[in-house]
């Protein structure tokens, strides 16, 4: 028996003395972290989509009579004017048509003429009785039908003149003309041979288009002083383009659900061509004085985005919030959180809620702290 309670007493003391270290376990140490304060901040909703630019006028040249080109004077990719000559056709037919169609006119001329002194004549004849009524109005109807025949030359006149000058193709529009489509000696009819075609791309279009959802917001900025958009090229963010955006569709397309718009851009050095592929960023409105952190601080999970919040008793809080909008870097949040607050950027793995935090630069100091008692020196 005494053994027995010999045994149970130093159970006893072993168990006491197990539950006295383990209640005397030290608390883990602090996590570093990167934090940064919470500030408001003007954030701007900007819509990111993907355009396609567009010349601001084209023209497809085509010759409005049949003919043979005898000579081509632009290059391919030549910056042309309104006005300026591209192509010749041979003019020889159109000449002759209309030095005939001149001498047509000369002759019904002579004959109205002549017409004209014959109703004076028959006029006065009549005054005298020596003709009928019936035959000064025979002179009168000649008369009559020999100005209108003369009204048709000189119209014939203008129609051989025009289409002479159909055979000299200018530009219509100020522009950038395209790839050789004809070499003199091709017969161009008209109306059907493509000879030319010219872009404007100076300004420039970019079309784009975005989800219906958007509409009121677009009604809105629109309402207070117009939309725009900033333009950037795929893989190349360092230059950007900006212009207001002219043209809203009037109807949205069933099959996409979205609606079109356009914004013109100034394009003066010509660094945009038309049918590029373009990130269009437009501004719906502007978040002002919104509560925002680094983009870095927010932290998706399967309930939604969170964060974490430093308090100034070095224990962490979880807050779960929802982002607006983000820029630069910095994302405009709603939520459980206020300006000033302290929000963990970076360590957010090794965080649960409760547990005891310090910025990293405080733990950098304190390391140095007692690295420098715990030196020899």
């Amino acid at each position: 028996m005494k053994r027995l309670a010999i045994l149970l007493a130093g159970a006893l003391a072993i168990a006491a003395c197990s539950d006295d270290g383990a209640g005397a376990r030290p608390e883990a140490p602090p996590v570093p972290v990167a934090v940064a304060p919470a500030a408001p901040r003007d954030i701007p909703v900007i819509l990111q989509v993907v355009g396609r630019s567009e010349a601001f006028a084209s023209v497809t040249l085509k010759s409005r009579v049949d003919g043979q080109v005898e000579e081509v004077l632009f290059t391919e990719g030549q910056h042309v004017n309104q006005g300026d000559v591209l192509i010749r056709l041979d003019p020889t037919d159109f000449a002759a048509r209309l030095r005939q169609a001149e001498a047509a006119a000369a002759r019904d001329e002579a004959l109205i003429a002549k017409m004209r002194a014959d109703t004076a004549r028959y006029t006065a004849l009549k005054e005298r009785n020596f003709v009928s009524e019936e035959k000064v109005n025979d002179i009168r109807t000649n008369e009559a039908t020999a100005a209108a025949d003369l009204r048709a030359s000189r119209a014939a006149v203008e129609v051989a003149r025009l289409q002479l000058s159909y055979a000299t193709i200018r530009a219509p529009i100020t522009g950038i003309v395209g790839a050789r489509l004809v070499f003199p000696g091709s017969a161009v009819k008209a109306n059907d041979v493509t000879v030319a075609v010219i872009n404007s791309v100076r300004p420039l279009l970019v079309g784009f288009a975005i989800p219906e959802k958007y509409l009121p917001q677009l009604r809105a900025v629109r309402r207070e002083g117009g939309l725009r958009v900033g333009i950037t090229e795929p893989g190349d963010a360092s230059r950007r383009f900006e212009g207001p955006v002219r043209f809203i569709d009037n109807t949205v397309d069933v099959a996409t659900g979205t609606i079109m718009l356009k914004a013109e851009l100034p394009n003066e050095d010509e660094a945009l061509m038309p049918g590029q592929f373009l990130n269009v960023a437009l501004i719906l409105e502007t978040l002002e004085q919104a509560v925002s952190v680094p983009s870095e601080a927010v932290q998706q999970g399967a309930e939604g985005n969170y964060l974490y919040v430093l308090g100034e008793d070095g224990r962490v809080d979880l807050r779960r919030v929802e982002a607006l909008a983000a820029q630069e870097g910095f994302t405009a949040v709603r939520g459980n959180l206020k300006a000033g607050e302290t929000v963990v950027t970076d360590g957010q793995l090794r965080l649960v809620p409760g547990a005891k935090a310090i910025a990293r630069s405080k733990a950098e100091d304190g390391a140095k702290t007692v690295g420098a008692a715990n030196s020899p020196g």
